[in-house]
């Protein structure tokens, strides 16, 4: 169920919604935070896909897997997905990791990062960012994929922090168990969590996706929007009132001069791309 809150009028030419403080509505009792889904949301991929290159050229992923991976990838920005063919294949995650060197794989990220994801970068999100921490909002990136692929991505696009899915490390490896899965539901429950810890008042933050799996994390606030939505979430925006966006322009990031620096501890645990690709096609082939 949405936070209770007054419908926020919504200017067609500019999308973020008019601050209700400055409309005369009540001021937040609180902090306030803008949550923005990854995929497809602020990048124009997979987070996941992206650094298939990387991953194939030092041998943790075969042609093979590469050529499954492209046409998952395909199928991601075509398709949906159904719960249960997205716990089949977190499973699937889980044991395609298992015992891959973590030092390795950090390498692979921190050196492709530029390369891999720069490219993919919607213009219009980061506008969208950047407005709502003049505004003095946190940015938080909140994204199914692992944080060790997602936390150097958010870095990289200005935000404060990241809530992600975390898979299990021993010895330097990834066991092949996940400790927080950040999807659906778990996505809205880390939400109020960092809430709480951070002081936010959600009735007044903002939160941003395109996929129907995300509506709990887009009524866990008061100022839901979705952007470049699936057909399911388009019909339960027009019923919940949530604002539709439309992303069209991916932009070098290079080129905006934006150079972020990412840290050394910037790993992938879940960035298997032929396993997350297809849980993100399937996650989007849900039935509209």
């Amino acid at each position: 169920m949405a936070v209770p809150v007054d419908p926020v009028p919504v200017d067609p030419v500019d999308p973020l919604p008019v601050d209700p403080v400055a409309r005369g509505g009540p001021a937040p009792r609180g902090r306030v935070a803008a949550f923005f889904d990854l995929d497809k949301t602020i990048i124009a991929t997979s987070s996941a896909t992206a650094f298939s290159k990387g991953f194939l050229a030092q041998g943790l992923l075969t042609r093979r897997s590469v050529v499954a991976s492209a046409y998952a990838q395909l199928a991601y920005l075509l398709g949906g997905a159904d719960e249960t063919s997205t716990e089949r294949l977190r499973a699937a995650l889980a044991r395609t990791v298992a015992g891959w060197d973590v030092a390795q794989v950090s390498t692979i990220v921190r050196e492709t990062l530029h390369e891999s994801i720069d490219p993919t970068v919607y213009a219009e999100a980061l506008d969208l960012i950047a407005r709502h921490r003049a505004a003095g909002h946190d940015v938080v990136v909140v994204s199914a994929s692992g944080a060790e692929v997602v936390e150097p991505i958010a870095a990289l696009v200005g935000a404060d922090t990241a809530i992600a899915t975390r898979m299990t490390v021993e010895d330097g490896r990834y066991t092949g168990e996940i400790e927080f899965y950040a999807y659906g539901e778990h996505k809205a429950t880390a939400i109020r969590d960092l809430a709480a810890a951070r002081g936010y008042d959600l009735a007044a933050c903002f939160a941003y996706s395109d996929s129907v799996t995300d509506a709990p994390m887009l009524a866990a606030v008061g100022h839901g929007a979705v952007v470049n939505p699936d057909r399911a979430l388009r019909r339960l925006a027009l019923a919940e009132g949530w604002a539709e966006l439309t992303f069209r322009r991916p932009v070098p990031l290079r080129r905006l001069d934006r150079r972020v620096g990412v840290t050394s501890g910037a790993v992938l645990a879940a960035g298997v791309a032929v396993v997350l690709a297809a849980w993100w096609w399937h996650r989007r082939r849900r039935p509209a």
